[in-house]
């Protein structure tokens, strides 16, 4: 499948719909002090890109990376569309992140997901590229619901 990977500017009415199910989908997995999931205004903030990936004029999912530092960055927002999952777009979406934080010079990639047994196909996806579980980085602190994840890049 041909996937054109955009980055968006998050005005399109498909992205915020996508959006909202990210969000309610991590409102139902977590307590409301647990859910670290960005709204549409903090993916907007200096500092986040957000992509999404198309095809056929179809939103299949979306992925952000948000600049920590200089050589660090977090991956957020990762979500496909459920009528796309399991056809690796998921897959496709980190390789493209993982592309961009190379071409920025980060060293570090990292990301929080959650602990939950829903979020254990997005952790499986993370550590077969290599991500390993760490402590809390950024402004994270440790969270029974939370799993943290790094990979080193250079």
């Amino acid at each position: 499948m041909q996937i054109d990977m955009r980055e968006d500017d998050l005005s399109g009415a498909a992205i915020q719909d996508l959006l909202r199910t990210h969000l309610d989908h991590a409102a139902d997995q977590a307590p409301p002090e647990s859910t670290h999931a960005l709204d549409l205004d903090s993916l907007r903030e200096p500092g986040v890109t957000f992509w999404t990936a198309w095809h056929d004029g179809d939103l299949l999912g979306c992925g952000a990376l948000k600049q920590l530092d200089a050589s660090h960055g977090e991956i957020k927002s990762m979500h496909t569309a459920e009528a796309y999952r399991g056809r690796g777009i998921a897959a496709r979406m980190v390789e493209h992140l993982l592309g961009v934080a190379r071409e920025r010079g980060y060293r570090r990639l990292s990301l929080e997901t959650g602990s939950m047994e829903g979020y254990r196909p997005a952790r499986e996806l993370y550590a077969r590229f290599g991500f390993v579980e760490c402590p809390p980085f950024a402004d994270y602190r440790p969270d029974p619901n939370s799993v943290f994840m790094t990979l080193e890049l250079a």
